[in-house]
């Protein structure tokens, strides 16, 4: 079983930038795929980020491709997303994910685990 931890989120003001945390328990965290999805008010959930069991390969949204970085340090049991030039549109629940059985975690269903989210407001 793994558990999931984020950490990070809070409020913002637009062009400001916040950098999330997810940790992760157990010593198998290298072999899991990780993903950032968020919430908003009113909407389903969407794909953020995602990021390989090594770290080398990435992918992200449009809507967050330039602005947004994934990363992990598998030393660390951790996952970041690193948030740059925060837009209003950007105020969302966000929830990392992983996967013993997806390189990466794509899409809702090839998660395994969540964590509880954090709330990031972005202010105009």
């Amino acid at each position: 079983q793994v558990q999931l931890v984020e950490s990070g989120g809070g409020l913002v003001q637009a062009g400001g930038s916040l950098r999330l945390s997810c940790a992760a328990s157990g010593r198998t965290f290298s072999s899991y795929g990780m993903g950032w999805f968020r919430q908003a008010p009113g909407k389903e959930r969407e794909f953020v980020a995602a990021i390989n069991l090594s770290g080398g390969s990435t992918m992200y949204a449009d809507s967050v491709k330039g602005r947004f970085t994934i990363s992990r340090d598998n030393a660390k049991n951790t996952v970041y997303l690193q948030m740059n030039s925060l837009k209003p549109e950007d105020t969302a629940v966000y929830y990392c994910a992983g996967s013993g059985r997806y390189r990466m975690v794509l899409t809702e269903p090839w998660a395994d685990y969540w964590g509880q989210g954090t709330q990031v407001t972005v202010s105009s």
